[in-house]
């Protein structure tokens, strides 16, 4: 089965594909010569991922997937949440954005926060979504070099690690994109076993 990821984001790509292990021919939006900033107006990561998931379904009738990603901090009431690529402004630079954070948990003790996933899968028109979710806690300085976005200040629950201190295949065992995904690839699966 071809399927369109709904973005350029080679990270993003790399990680899916790795996911994905060979089971599926996966296109991204180059590859469907899709040059479109495909819009993002929706106030949650649910109607976001679904926003670009039909652009991509209305405009090329492929077969398509999008997900919208937000680590989501207690003590900030959510934030950034669905603004995370562009909390600190429209030029969506990771080290801004992870200094901001970094900045208003400044002498706060609670830390506590998740990365949350939507992937919203279009096949045929109809929708399904699923969800990842991973707990953690926002270090004080950054640590790592890997990975993307806030993966150096982000250290899950069940590691002494941070995510850009992980390899690709160790991030993705327990990453909510990683937990998503690993729900789309079973449900594409089983459709492709029907």
């Amino acid at each position: 089965m071809k399927l369109v990821f709904a973005t350029n984001n080679l990270h993003k790509l790399q990680e899916i594909n790795h996911l994905l292990d060979g089971s599926f021919q996966l296109l991204c939006l180059k590859d469907i010569d899709c040059n479109d900033e495909i819009p993002e107006n929706q106030d949650t990561l649910e109607g976001n991922a679904a926003e670009k998931s039909f652009y991509i379904w209305n405009k090329y009738g492929l077969n398509c997937f999008a997900d919208d990603t937000g680590l989501e901090i207690e003590a900030l009431n959510g934030e950034p949440g669905v603004y995370s690529a562009r909390y600190a402004g429209e030029q969506r630079n990771a080290n801004d954005n992870m200094n901001l954070v970094l900045a208003k948990l400044d002498k706060i003790k609670n830390r506590k926060a998740r990365f949350r996933t939507v992937v919203s899968l279009v096949i045929d028109g109809h929708e399904i979504q699923f969800e990842g979710v991973v707990n953690g806690h926002i270090l004080e300085e950054k640590r790592g070099t890997t990975g993307f976005g806030y993966d150096p200040i982000f250290q899950p629950d069940e590691s002494d690690l941070c995510f850009a201190e992980m390899s690709m295949s160790e991030k993705n065992k327990i990453s909510h994109r990683g937990r998503a995904v690993q729900k789309l690839v079973e449900y594409l699966l089983k459709l492709e076993n029907k």
